[in-house]
């Protein structure tokens, strides 16, 4: 299976265009930015920084920049893993990140289905709780991201 994706007509392109590599690479960054980016202040909000501003106003800018930048990076991901698609698939770290992510993702739609989009009705102990959760999962899958280039070494 793996060989196949890796000889997919998009991962071949891929493997044979430095700038269109390139340019996947550089959007996976970009989206990896914004989505941690984005998520960090939102978490540190839900713990109880920045009181004076209030935890809607951060959440009605942050989380849809989030999610942008979690779009972009589920399109740029798959295409950084179809060019070694077989040494990538047996490497720890990008499967902890995957689990990191899903974790991250699963929490964050329960809370939101839970208590809506706005946070408005949810207990302060379950927003405590999910955004350390949601830090966990989100600097985990940034580092084990980072660390999969290391991974052959």
């Amino acid at each position: 299976m793996f060989a196949a994706i890796e000889g997919t007509a998009l991962a071949q392109a891929l493997r044979s265009s430095r700038w269109v590599y390139a340019g996947v690479n550089a959007a996976h960054i970009f989206a990896v930015a914004l989505l941690v980016g984005s998520v960090v202040p939102l978490n540190l909000r839900l713990l109880g920084v920045w009181r004076g501003i209030s935890r809607e106003a951060v959440v009605r800018v942050l989380a849809p920049v989030a999610a942008s930048g979690l779009a972009l990076a589920l399109l740029t991901g798959p295409l950084l893993f179809s060019v070694r698609a077989r040494e990538y698939s047996g490497v720890g770290f990008l499967q902890l990140k995957l689990a990191f992510i899903a974790v991250a993702v699963l929490s964050t739609l329960a809370l939101c289905r839970a208590h809506g989009f706005l946070l408005r009705d949810a207990p302060r102990a379950r927003l405590v709780g999910h955004a350390i959760l949601s830090m966990v999962c989100w600097l985990g899958a940034l580092v084990c991201g980072r660390l999969i280039a290391f991974a052959g070494d």
